[in-house]
C-alpha cells in the first residue's frame, strides 16, 4: 500500500525523472522541483511528509551550502517534516553538518535504489511517529517481506528466527554482502512482539566518530555550532521498537566502548545534557566480519560482543544455496517486468543452468542487479543465456589465459580480492588501495 507524499528537489532533470519514477511505486503522491526556491510554495500547497534534498544547486549560496540553507527554511516552516540529504560523495562532510542541523539521514549519489528507498520509507515512518507514535508500522512492505526459499539450511535458519523473534534477545546477524542480513532483521521485527513500533535502521559504515554521538544519543540546543534545536537519536527514535545496527563490525574500538555503556545502562545521554533517558529497545546487529577474530586481535571489545549475541543467525552464501536461485530469479523477473512494463517474462533452462554455474560474491543483491540488466535489454517473452553477460566467466574457468585488457585485469583483481577478505568490503578497499565508495562503483560497473 502507497502512503505519504514526498517532494523531490535536484537541479538535475534526469535525476528527478529517475527518482520519480522509482518512487512513485512507493508513495502515494511524488512532487519534484529543479529550483528550491519553489519548495515555500510546495510546502503551503502539499501536505509534505518527507523531502529528499539535494544538497547544491546552480545558485551557490554560502559557497555551495544552499542546500543546509534550505533545509534551516524547510525546518522552520515545519519541523515534522523529515528531509533526507541528497549529496554527492565529495559533499559528505556537508551532509554530516546537515544531519547536525535537524535532517534526518543523507543518501549519496550515485544511489542504490533499495537503499534509497529504504531510507525514505523509514523518514516516513518516522514523520508518522512523530504525529501519532501508536499508528507507526515498520513491518516493510509487502514485496520486501523475507524470501526462505527450500534450501535446508535456509529452513533450518527460519525455524530458529520463528523461535527466537518472539523473544527480546539481543541478535547478531553474520554472512556476506547482499546476503540480505537487512531483510532478515526485518522479517525478524514483523514477528516480534514490537511489530507496531519502529524499526529504525544504523548504517554503521557510514558513520562518522564525529557525528556517533549525535546520531545515535541525540543533543541538545547548543550543544555545538549550529545545534539550533533539540534532536532525539536513532535510540529514543526506535523506543518501543528495534534498533538495527548494521555494519557493526566497523565502529571504533572507543567508540564501541560508547555503545556498551548505553546498551548495560539501557539509557542514553543527549549531546550537550547531563540527564539519562531511558530507552527500551531490542538490538539487531549485522556485519560480514568474523568478530570473534577481530576480539582476538583487540579490533572488537569481547564485552560488546557478549552483549550483541545472545542469539547468532549466520546467513549461508547464495553458492551454498543454487535451489534458491531459480526462485529468486523469477521474483526479480517480476520485480522489474512490473517496474519496466514489460510483458511476462519466463526463465529459459539454458539461463538458469548458466545462473547457477556463477559464483555469486554479491550474493542476492549481484542476482538481483543481473536479473534487472537481462530483462532491460530483452526482447521476447523469455530470458535466454545470451541475456546475460558474465565478464568474469572466462577468468573463472581458465585462469591461465593472459589477460589483455586493463578491464579483465581490474576485475580479476576485484574477485580474487572478494574471496581472499570474504567479501569484506572494507577490507577489499583497503587490500587494493581505493575508498570504499569507489569499490562500490566498480562493483556495480561488474555486476559483482
Amino acid at each position: 500500500m502507497k502512503e505519504g507524499t514526498i517532494l523531490i528537489v535536484d537541479d538535475n532533470k534526469a535525476i528527478l525523472t529517475a527518482v520519480r519514477l522509482l518512487l512513485k511505486m512507493y508513495f502515494e503522491k511524488v512532487i519534484t522541483l529543479s529550483k528550491p526556491t519553489g519548495i515555500p510554495a510546495a510546502l503551503r500547497e502539499n501536505r509534505v511528509d518527507v523531502v529528499l534534498l539535494d544538497m547544491n544547486f546552480s545558485a551557490g549560496i554560502n559557497n555551495g551550502n544552499e542546500g543546509l540553507f534550505w533545509l534551516s527554511e524547510i525546518k522552520r516552516t515545519d519541523n515534522s517534516i523529515q528531509v533526507v540529504l541528497f549529496t554527492a560523495y565529495a559533499d559528505i562532510d556537508l551532509a554530516v553538518k546537515g544531519i547536525k542541523e535537524g535532517a534526518t539521514d543523507f543518501v549519496v549519489k550515485p544511489w542504490e535504489n533499495q537503499k534509497l528507498v529504504e531510507t525514505l520509507q523509514s523518514a516516513y515512518r518516522l514523520k508518522q511517529a512523530s504525529g501519532n507514535p501508536e499508528s507507526l508500522e515498520t513491518s516493510g512492505t509487502t514485496d520486501s517481506r523475507m524470501f526462505w526459499g527450500d534450501s535446508p539450511a535456509m529452513t533450518r535458519l527460519r525455524q530458529l528466527v520463528e523461535k527466537v523473534a518472539r523473544t527480546d534477545a539481543n541478535i547478531l546477524i553474520t554472512g556476506e554482502n547482499g546476503t540480505g542480513k537487512e531483510m532478515l532483521a526485518r522479517e525478524i521485527h514483523r514477528l516480534s512482539g514490537r511489530n507496531r513500533g519502529p524499526l529504525v535502521t544504523v548504517d554503521m559504515g557510514a558513520l562518522t566518530e564525529t557525528l556517533f554521538e549525535s546520531e545515535l544519543f541525540g543533543h541538545v540546543k547548543g550543544a555545538f555550532t549550529d545545534a539550533r534545536t533539540d534532536r532525539e537519536g536513532k535510540f529514543e527514535a526506535a523506543n518501543g521498537g528495534s534498533l538495527f545496527l548494521d555494519e557493526i563490525g566497523n565502529l571504533s574500538y572507543h567508540l564501541q566502548a560508547k555503545l556498551l555503556t548505553a546498551l548495560q545502562r539501557r539509557s542514553i545521554v543527549r549531546v550537550g545534557s547531563n540527564t539519562p533517558i531511558p530507552v527500551n529497545i531490542r538490538l539487531i546487529a549485522a556485519t560480514n566480519r568474523n568478530l570473534e577474530e577481530m576480539v582476538q586481535h583487540g579490533e572488537f571489545r569481547e564485552d560488546l560482543l557478549y552483549r550483541i549475541n545472545t542469539i547468532h543467525l549466520e546467513i549461508p552464501p547464495l553458492r551454498k544455496r543454487t535451489e534458491d536461485i531459480g526462485p529468486l530469479s523469477e521474483l526479480f523477473i517480476k520485480k522489474y517486468a512490473s517496474l519496466y512494463g514489460k510483458p511476462a517474462v519466463s526463465l529459459s533452462e539454458e539461463a538458469l543452468d548458466l545462473l547457477k554455474r556463477q559464483p555469486w560474491m554479491g550474493n542476492i543483491r549481484e542476482l538481483e542487479h543481473t536479473v534487472e540488466k537481462a530483462l532491460i535489454i530483452s526482447e521476447g517473452k523469455t530470458l535466454e543465456a545470451d541475456c546475460f553477460d558474465f565478464p568474469q566467466a572466462k577468468a573463472i574457468e581458465t585462469p591461465t589465459t593472459e589477460i589483455t585488457t586493463l578491464e579483465a585485469m581490474e576485475y580479476k583483481l576485484i574477485t580474487e580480492s572478494m574471496q581472499r577478505n570474504d567479501a569484506n568490503l572494507s577490507l577489499v578497499a583497503a587490500e587494493l588501495g581505493i575508498s570504499r565508495q569507489t569499490l562500490y562503483n566498480k562493483l556495480k560497473k561488474y555486476g559483482i
